[in-house]
């Protein structure tokens, strides 16, 4: 299969979404991303990388960071968490508090930020330092030194962050807090704003196709843990536009509002495609179809 072939092909295709979307601003630090630029890059489970367009292009990973502390929290603190957040779709949008109040304090899914927060804060809680972990994994199954954090992003997330302080305060407000909420809350902000691009994460994502093994070797996860997260990826990765994904790009995968989405092949690698313009769901328009062009052509789907 001429992987190098494909990403091209798809890169192509979705230039016509180019523009199409709209750049989040409601972090205002993210409003000046380039609407035009678009980047794909592929890393197969051998670690061989093919890529195109923009994908040296670093840009703020935003939700899919939420992967990352999913995972890290599965392999240290095992299955506990599961009894803290939810694993079913929500059907709203991603920091919506309308589910929190009739569940009790527990977010429908860890991809959600209600959930995402009470995933961060069990990171906070295992290692002392939920955002320096993620860094550290995500530098090390990368091989890039010098990803890190905007902390002008982290800053302006915080500044208007008044919806993910009161899911935390609510959250709170029902025990299912373990850290104060300023501190989880500066953490939670402090990965969503690292930044990668396209290659970075389609190497640091090649654990889950290779079922929990790590770049080096080692199991971070087991494989029933890979297989029960890129089944919530599925699921629920891409907010209230889960079943679209699926239906299109027939992938697990994780979105993010800097206009990333990351979707693993199970068994062959992962793929990351970027363009900042965003559909209603907070999804990238362009990224979706390349990664709908990629598995249309290459018949590489879960289905």
């Amino acid at each position: 299969m001429n992987y190098q072939e494909l990403i091209d092909g798809a890169v192509d295709a979705a230039r016509t979404h180019l523009g199409h979307g709209k750049v989040a601003d409601y972090i205002p630090a993210l409003a000046c991303a380039d609407p035009n630029a678009i980047g794909m890059a592929l890393a197969t489970v051998d670690g061989e990388v093919f890529q195109a367009g923009d994908a040296d292009q670093a840009f703020s990973i935003q939700s899919i960071s939420k992967l990352f502390t999913l995972a890290l929290v599965l392999a240290e603190g095992g299955d506990a968490l599961w009894r803290r957040v939810g694993r079913e779709p929500s059907g709203n949008p991603f920091n919506s508090l309308v589910q929190l109040e009739t569940e009790h304090g527990i977010p429908r899914n860890p991809f959600i930020n209600a959930g995402a927060i009470v995933v961060t804060d069990r990171l906070l809680g295992l290692t002392g330092d939920a955002a320096e972990s993620v860094r550290q994994f995500l530098r090390a199954e990368s091989g890039n030194p010098e990803l890190a954090t905007n902390a002008a992003i982290a800053a302006s997330e915080a500044e208007h962050g008044h919806r993910n302080a009161a899911l935390a305060h609510f959250i709170t407000s029902h025990g299912n807090l373990d850290n104060d909420v300023d501190t989880v809350l500066r953490q939670y902000y402090e990965h969503c704003a690292i930044e990668a691009d396209c290659r970075d994460l389609a190497l640091a994502g090649r654990f889950l196709a290779r079922h929990g093994i790590r770049a080096d070797g080692r199991r971070l996860l087991a494989r029933s843990e890979a297989k029960q997260i890129n089944a919530v990826m599925l699921t629920c990765g891409t907010y209230d536009a889960a079943g679209e994904f699926a239906y299109r790009v027939g992938l697990p995968g994780k979105s993010g509002v800097g206009g990333g989405v990351l979707a693993i092949i199970p068994g062959r690698g992962a793929v990351c495609a970027w363009s900042p313009g965003l559909d209603p769901a907070g999804n990238s328009v362009a990224a979706v179809a390349a990664l709908d062009a990629f598995t249309t052509a290459s018949g590489l789907s879960v289905f």
